[in-house]
């Protein structure tokens, strides 16, 4: 896997920390202010504005130190719109970094104005997946990256604590494209996990499942959602623990919060073996697979396999269940590919001085 010149990762680092600043700025303007408000034992960041009328919005948490680096520099920070296009267009054209397509750019953006990410939603998906080229600096094949679709997951415990919420959702989404509707879930008439405009676009919202299968077939209500309930998913608490900030590049750049790649790439070989065998369950299947081995390749050629092995061992070490469709995922990889990729996880195994149980000898068998 090729990475990118040394020049071109410091100038993608930069455009992250200058776009953080800028939305930062756009989110609370200089005529509020920041308050620190207790709730539930824990210290939080809260926006306040008096006029036209008193309101407050939540920040984050009070110990976060990125949020408190930007508290404390909030009047400091400048707008550079112009510079950092420019930056952007460098970025994918001299350097060959991966750009959403604009539709999806533009979703993102709108909804991470309206507050997704401030209020710890996170990006996740093929969307997410096409952040890591920049933020690992890599060069990321083409076909791994098409979608015709957006996902954003959040906690539900967060959603009901955060005493904030987005404006409605379809409102935000009709203002990219007004066909966008709402699509009833399946199983809750009156709940929406989705919505998609007259191309068939669709915008998803998730949940992490931690209990039966059975909530799976019920939409979770989401207070900070803007009218929006989502899906509960298996496996999705994994996935959007610990996840990083970066930026789609889309116009001057789009923050987005999105999972660690080493979580991806664990998360999509745990998901393919719960893939259904009909057409479209295979080639879900296919991508599953072809960007987990795409990331673990970028993984080591970043010489971050001891992250993929915390990881990883992390995933093993969650019981039987998790550990036998890590390895149907591992099974689905071409015999080169799976070699190759069990590799590098025994390599960074090795160097966190981890021996995971049952894993290689059955790797070292098959």
């Amino acid at each position: 896997m090729r990475t990118v010149d040394l020049a071109y990762r410091t100038m993608f680092a930069e455009l992250v920390q200058r776009s953080l600043d800028a939305s930062f700025e756009s989110d609370f303007p200089t005529t509020g202010n920041f308050v620190r408000v207790p709730v539930k034992e824990r210290i939080y960041w809260y926006f306040e504005e008096t006029q036209p009328k008193k309101t407050r919005r939540y920040v984050g948490p009070a110990d976060d130190p990125e949020i408190a680096k930007r508290v404390g520099a909030f009047r400091e920070i400048k707008d550079d719109l112009r510079s950092r296009r420019k930056l952007v267009s460098t970025l994918v054209r001299e350097a060959g970094l991966t750009e959403p397509e604009k539709f999806t750019g533009d979703i993102v953006q709108a909804l991470g104005k309206a507050g997704i990410f401030r209020l710890r939603g996170v990006l996740v998906g093929t969307v997410a997946f096409q952040s890591y080229a920049g933020y690992l600096g890599v060069r990321l094949p083409g076909g791994s990256l098409q979608t015709g679709d957006a996902d954003f997951a959040q906690h539900y415990s967060i959603s009901s604590a955060v005493d904030d919420s987005l404006p409605p959702i379809l409102d935000v989404l009709r203002e990219i494209d007004p066909t966008f509707r709402e699509i009833p879930h399946r199983s809750d008439r009156m709940r929406v996990t989705q919505y998609e405009n007259a191309a068939r676009y669709k915008v998803e919202f998730l949940t992490p499942n931690r209990g039966s299968d059975d909530y799976a077939d019920h939409a979770s209500p989401m207070p900070s959602l803007g009218g929006a309930s989502a899906q509960p998913l298996r496996f999705l608490d994994f996935l959007i623990h610990q996840p990083i900030r970066t930026v789609l590049l889309h116009r001057s750049g789009v923050p987005v919060v999105v999972p660690s790649p080493e979580r991806y790439a664990v998360h999509k070989l745990i998901v393919a073996s719960r893939r259904q065998s009909d057409a479209n369950g295979v080639a879900k299947r296919e991508k599953d697979v072809y960007q987990a081995s795409l990331l673990v390749e970028a993984l080591e050629a970043t010489r971050r396999q001891d992250d993929l092995a915390v990881v990883f061992s992390e995933a093993w070490g969650r019981g039987q269940s998790w550990r036998e469709a890590i390895q149907i995922g591992l099974g689905m990889l071409s015999p080169k590919k799976r070699e190759a990729v069990e590799k590098t996880i025994r390599g960074g195994l090795s160097e966190i001085s981890e021996g995971l149980e049952g894993f290689t000898r059955k790797t070292h068998a098959s």
